[in-house]
């Protein structure tokens, strides 16, 4: 048996919950950054919202299929360092140094060099998100066995990776002041340096000061040879199978795809909305309201949603925890159609306190929940553990989303007429961008909310299966 897994210590010391949550700030603000400069290929670069939708899926759907394939190899790596954490480490390197160089693009160079000069860097970035991201996550799956503890483990984590999105809005506010920057374009080129080197060291902390155990002596692993490797690929799809017969497993990938799909889809339409609707096109005019936006909602999730889904989890379990939080979320976006008024900007702020329990909710509670379905897995199925190449689909699933929300943004920009270099927008644009942002998150918060109403592992459940697998891991 692999012994690892099943002697540790249910309670986890903070400072192994912090250093965690450090390499959750890296590597929520890559994707926060990522989010906030992919606004200036449109708006200032020239980039087609049909190439912007092309730029934002290929490499996403690029890092879904490999997600799989580096869960298969961190699950069966045998080393003294453990499975996780040298991964962790080169992954951070490479989306270091490869964010950094992805943002050194020049209007003068043309969109069809600066396309396919970011799409490539964005391709070795995503290689690196995936080599750092499988193990990251499964790290935080094996912290603690403890039903509550991993709730814990990723209150923290989240805490503490929310503040990404606390800073990134502001980034708005530096690369479009023209006292700062000659255009949003140099200072994209320059942000992206300070920014890659911070987030590679906040990215490698775990690797640092996470505690592992060798794997040297374990004989529950699978040999990485380059037959094993290219036999994985195969496995993938018999892994896709057992995870598909996984019914708890299943519905937590199905209600993240919806919810998540649905946010990333609208996400970058609330800049646009911000400043095309509540501001006429004037993207000076509009200030900080656009920063405003994602910097509160994020810091209400970060003070008030996820310690207060936290200790909701605890109380009245996971499950309804869920729904309630995306429940309240879905008045969010109803809110947000009544309160984006012209020259009432502050009006907006008065729907984030709603629409901040979606994504902060989501992720506290289905990180915490995957750790428990890795449990049922391992009753139903038996040793090897697999807390890696589950953990690798659940964030095939949300990379998958992610990379065909770019994918459709740019499709809904395109078919409602959208026009980002515009003074005035076509007729009906902006009723379009704004009646889809309300609607495309309203339709997948409810479809996930019904996929979860019959999710049966409850902390009862939890600890049944925790103590049947003590007994037979012991007999």
């Amino acid at each position: 048996m692999n012994t690892s897994n099943h002697s540790k210590t249910n309670k986890i010391a903070m400072s192994q919950k912090i250093a965690f949550g450090i390499g959750m700030l890296g590597n929520q603000m890559f994707p926060a950054a990522l989010g906030i400069f992919i606004v200036v290929l449109i708006q200032n670069l020239g980039f087609s919202p049909l190439l912007y939708g092309v730029i934002a899926f290929i490499p996403r759907f690029f890092d879904a299929i490999t997600d799989p394939v580096m869960g298969f190899i961190s699950d069966n790596t045998k080393s003294k360092w453990g499975k996780r954490r040298q991964y962790v480490f080169l992954g951070a390197i490479i989306m270091g140094i490869s964010f950094i160089t992805m943002w050194q693009l020049y209007i003068e160079n043309g969109i069809v060099f600066n396309f396919w000069y970011f799409l490539f860097f964005s391709l070795i970035f995503y290689l690196g998100l995936t080599i750092f991201s499988i193990p990251f996550v499964a790290m935080g799956y094996e912290m603690s066995d403890d039903f509550h503890e991993r709730t814990k483990i990723m209150a923290v984590s989240q805490f503490i990776g929310q503040f990404a999105w606390i800073i990134a809005p502001w980034i708005w506010v530096i690369i479009y002041d023209p006292n700062i920057f000659s255009d949003p374009a140099s200072g994209t080129r320059e942000l992206s340096i300070y920014i890659g080197i911070a987030c590679t060291l906040f990215a490698i902390t775990p690797a640092l000061f996470i505690k592992s155990k060798s794997t040297l002596d374990d004989k529950n692993l699978a040999p990485l040879t380059r037959k094993t490797l290219g036999s994985s690929f195969t496995n993938i799809f018999s892994l896709f199978k057992d995870a598909y017969k996984n019914e708890p497993f299943r519905k937590l990938c199905m209600a993240t795809f919806l919810i998540f799909n649905s946010f990333q889809t609208i996400a970058a339409f609330s800049f646009f909305i911000i400043v095309h609707y509540l501001f006429s096109g004037d993207a000076a005019a509009a200030g900080i309201w656009p920063t405003l936006h994602g910097s509160i909602g994020a810091l209400i999730t970060t003070i008030l949603v996820i310690p207060l889904v936290s200790k909701m989890a605890q109380r009245y379990g996971k499950k309804y925890t869920f729904i309630l939080s995306q429940s309240i979320s879905i008045i969010g976006y109803i809110l947000f159609w009544f309160l984006f008024i012209p020259g009432k900007p502050y009006m907006f702020l008065y729907a984030l306190p709603f629409f901040s329990f979606g994504i902060g909710g989501l992720f506290t509670i289905m990180m915490s929940m995957t750790a428990d379905v890795c449990d049922y897995e391992e009753l139903k199925n038996g040793l090897p553990r697999r807390e890696g190449a589950f953990g690798a689909i659940y964030w095939w699933m949300v990379k998958l989303g992610t990379a065909l929300a770019g994918l459709f943004a740019g499709i809904i920009m395109w078919y409602v007429g959208f026009a980002p270099d515009a003074v005035t927008q076509p007729e009906g644009a902006l009723t379009g961008l704004r009646f889809f942002y309300t609607f495309i998150p309203i339709t997948g918060t409810s479809l996930a909310i019904y996929v979860m109403w019959d999710y049966d592992i409850d902390e009862k459940r939890a600890t049944e299966i925790k103590e049947e697998l003590l007994i037979r891991n012991n007999s």
